[in-house]
């Protein structure tokens, strides 16, 4: 069951992939809630979607590669810039002429690309546990290989193109318990690894390789580029990307840091009421 059903739900098609889109609520303001890696699918927003949609216009979508979306196969069909395309054809499709972007994760890099070269689409930003790739990864994820062969790979070894091809279920099992550190996040990392098993291996490792051009310089140059208000929110004890990650995007983009005590990767769905209040107070600040 669904605490809100969207006002419209629709595709729109760009480049022979169809992109799913859901608009919930009629307020002045839009909300732009980006989608994250293709592992999850928008309903990874369900704790925000019914309060924001009470003050403001809330537009989602699957990312491609995930949920409703298309599942090209080629590894160029998932770049940032790719992204933030269907971020604009989706904006067109439900009517709305600029928003307040907010992201999770990966979703930073297709947030920075929009906001640094449409910036009259983009009202502001919030970015939640940015894997923005500006600092070095933790310390326990630098015995990744991704494209080599690895025998009885174990913990972050399981990040690897070959793996997922024959043990997708079990790198799901691991990566989602990473991302939910939290004690009593049975549900959440329920949640998480159903939406993660309604995609695949293979569409994953292309979708992974399409960011591959997303290093820390390209990433700083975009960063610089900002002219519309930011906030970043993230938690202390992330075990996919550090919290140093987060100091460092909003100091690149001068923009707010909310730090989280104790929190995971996804704050928005362990901690929703105050991730939501931080994004309404910041949407309200900059309210047309």
């Amino acid at each position: 069951m669904r605490a809100r059903y969207p006002d419209c739900d629709a595709i729109v098609a760009r480049d022979g992939v169809e992109i799913r889109y859901e608009r919930y609520g009629q307020g002045r303001l839009a909300i732009l809630l980006l989608p994250a890696w293709s592992l999850v699918h928008s309903r990874y927003w369900k704790m925000q979607i019914p309060y924001l949609a009470r003050h403001f216009t809330v537009v989602c979508f699957d990312g491609r590669g995930s949920g409703g979306s298309g599942r090209p196969a080629d590894a160029s069909a998932y770049s940032d810039a790719v992204f933030a395309s269907d971020a604009l054809a989706v904006m067109d499709a439900a009517g709305i002429g600029s928003a307040v972007l907010v992201s999770v994760s990966r979703g930073a890099l297709w947030a920075l690309r929009l906001a640094a070269e449409h910036p009259d689409r983009v009202l502001g930003a919030v970015f939640i546990a940015p894997t923005a790739r500006l600092m070095p990864p933790l310390a326990e994820r630098r015995v990744e290989r991704f494209d080599e062969v690895i025998d009885d790979p174990v913990g972050w070894q399981t990040y690897n193109a070959h793996y997922w091809k024959t043990h997708y279920p079990e790198f799901v099992a691991f990566f989602v318990r990473r991302i939910f550190t939290e004690p009593h996040s049975t549900k959440q990392v329920e949640d998480a690894t159903g939406w993660a098993l309604e995609t695949d291996g293979e569409t994953l490792a292309a979708a992974d390789r399409g960011i591959e051009r997303c290093d820390a310089a390209a990433t700083r140059r975009l960063a610089a580029r900002l002219a519309c208000p930011v906030l970043v929110i993230h938690g202390t004890d992330d075990a996919v990307r550090g919290y140093d990650e987060g100091v460092a995007l909003a100091r690149c983009t001068g923009g707010g840091l909310v730090s989280l005590a104790g929190a995971g990767h996804f704050p928005q769905a362990r901690d929703p009421v105050r991730v939501n209040l931080l994004i309404k107070q910041f949407a309200d600040r900059i309210r047309p």
